[in-house]
């Protein structure tokens, strides 16, 4: 069931892709000339399992750079259809709810001369004044999935394609590091949001579930009473039957959210006073 649009920025990319566009080697991307100037889109998809957070990252062939899925705009679609459709072209990933965060536009963001050097290695010449060594300005969409059940593939353009710890980034291209971390700060602040769309957690979930997995993206760990208070307060979710497992234990309550898009707030749920000492 497709996931119901709050705001023109959100996608849930079950629109059709258009593959026509893709373009299979470096050249025929060099070659093309109907390509929005100085404009480009950049897909950070953020994976969470087994209380892992991790990001999708590309590397560039002959190189010790790794990259974000990203790419440039057609002068016949829109952002939103660009960044779905750069994102299956860099990595086979469809179907994936992306959120559009920030707009990234310093001046030396491209200064690592990371396509210079591309083209060099593949022996492809081009005059400076080539569009793809101009400056280009970035439109940042992010997501969160299940990493365990995302089949990624490397495009013409890159040898591995590998979810990668978002504390442990390799030499990374451009400003990528820096969008990666405006990512997840914006992940954090919208968390309720993120995770309630994301089905990372099955319909049916406990307490212990959803507080890992918000530890895990905060980066924070909390007292148990005090993230149930808290969580609770938000009014997200709905209270079921308990879990009966057979053991000794306590049964907890097992718990839904109320609705996939609720989004009461834009700051964190819990507080750094709720942390553990």
């Amino acid at each position: 069931m497709p996931i119901k649009n709050l705001e023109n920025n959100f996608i849930f990319t079950a629109m059709k892709i258009n593959t026509d566009k893709n373009k299979g080697t470096l050249q025929e991307l060099i070659d093309t000339k109907d390509f929005v100037a100085h404009v480009s889109v950049d897909c950070t998809i953020f994976g969470f399992h087994d209380n892992i957070l991790k990001v999708l990252l590309l590397k560039y062939h002959d190189l010790n750079l790794w990259s974000l899925p990203g790419g440039f705009v057609f002068n016949d679609e829109d952002l939103r259809e660009a960044a779905a459709r750069v994102l299956y072209e860099r990595t086979h990933l469809k179907d994936i709810f992306l959120k559009q965060f920030h707009t990234f536009g310093r001046i030396d963001r491209t200064e690592n001369n990371v396509h210079q050097i591309l083209l060099k290695n593949k022996g492809i010449e081009v005059p400076k004044d080539h569009w793809i060594f101009q400056r280009f300005i970035t439109v940042g969409y992010c997501s969160l999935i299940d990493f365990s059940i995302a089949n990624t593939f490397p495009d013409a353009f890159n040898e591995t394609c590998e979810w990668v710890e978002v504390n442990k980034l390799p030499n990374m291209a451009f400003d990528h590091d820096r969008i990666i971390e405006t990512g997840l700060e914006y992940l954090r602040m919208n968390i309720n949001t993120e995770v309630a769309a994301s089905n990372l957690l099955p319909e049916k979930f406990t307490m212990k579930d959803l507080q890992c997995l918000y530890e895990t993206i905060l980066g924070e760990k909390f007292r148990r009473n005090n993230f149930q208070r808290k969580i609770l307060s938000l009014n997200i979710l709905d209270r079921l039957e308990k879990l009966y497992d057979g053991s000794a234990n306590k049964a907890p309550y097992l718990y839904k959210f109320k609705n996939r898009m609720y989004n009461p707030t834009n700051q964190y749920p819990i507080s750094s006073e709720d942390n553990e000492n």
